[in-house]
């Protein structure tokens, strides 16, 4: 029967080997995740137990996935979730997968959501275009006294939002509402946040395969200049802000100067700015003058 298994260090070996010689930059970090995820095996049993047999049902299901990864499919797409800001959320075809740089945005707005809580005790927050409600759910998950609304045009990741907050706890304190923009938003907050959109319509093909190809082109596309979303935002955020509310925003590499410009015919001033991992301006906090 010895020839219905293979070593669990072979496959390790095969898939780093296959992903590499296909270019794929982060080839050892993929074929790790990848047979993790299909055997079962973490990488301490990798360690200790590398002769481990495993059934060639398994190394064929490896390759399947592998052949994934080599076609486009980013790995968290092809395991379907990814961990944010120290929780796990669930992936779907009508969202974005959440990225580190993101993370940049939560940290701007935690300051100030502090700030409201000790102040009145609750805060209350709307998220424009949730997705996979990574932004909200990661801000819920620091304050227990905040509720947050996850706005998106798409039926679906509204579903992966509610899913996820199921998932992580905060499902009392977070709702999902099917709106254009702010279409169908009623009422005042004390934040209004969002990831929306900021990438030129002609630069979406030229992404790389990972996103042009599996990212869905609605959460992409910020129209003819990539500002269309923060146009929108920044002239209907003021009816639907509560006094000494803000306005925070994940923005595209050397946008700021534009959509600060945009926010300030909007009688808004910038009140912080927040760099990502990588040392760029990636999120911008937003006040009524």
């Amino acid at each position: 029967m010895a020839e219905h298994w293979t070593r669990l260090a072979d496959m390790h070996r095969e898939a780093r080997v296959l992903l590499a010689k296909t270019g794929i930059e982060t080839a050892d970090l993929d074929a790790r995740l990848l047979v993790e995820w299909i055997t079962g095996c973490d990488q301490l049993e990798a360690i200790r137990n590398p002769n481990r047999a495993i059934d060639k049902t398994i190394v064929a299901q490896l390759h399947t996935v592998l052949n994934r990864r080599i076609n486009g499919e980013s790995v968290h797409r092809i395991i379907g979730k990814r961990a944010f800001f120290g929780i796990e959320l669930g992936l779907s075809a009508d969202t974005l997968e959440p990225r580190p740089d993101t993370e940049a945005l939560v940290e701007l707005a935690m300051p100030f959501l502090r700030q409201r809580i000790e102040a009145q005790g609750v805060a209350d927050l709307i998220d424009l275009g949730t997705g996979t409600g990574a932004i909200a759910l990661a801000l819920l998950d620091q304050f227990h006294q905040l509720r947050a609304v996850g706005v998106d045009i798409s039926q679906g990741a509204l579903d992966t939002a509610r899913d996820n907050a199921h998932l992580s706890g905060v499902s009392d304190r977070f709702a999902g509402l099917h709106s254009d923009w702010f279409s169908e938003v009623s009422g005042s907050f004390d934040m209004i946040i969002s990831n929306p959109p900021y990438i030129p319509s002609a630069d979406i093909k030229g992404l790389q395969r990972e996103v042009a190809l599996h990212d869905p082109v609605k959460a992409l596309d910020g129209g003819q200049d990539g500002l269309t979303p923060y146009r929108i935002i920044a002239g209907h955020s003021r009816q639907h802000l509560r006094q000494g509310g803000a306005v925070a925003l994940e923005i595209g590499f050397g946008q700021r100067r534009d959509i600060e410009a945009i926010f300030a015919r909007q009688n808004f001033a910038l009140s912080g700015v927040q760099k990502d991992i990588g040392g760029h301006e990636r999120a911008l906090l937003f006040a009524p003058m």
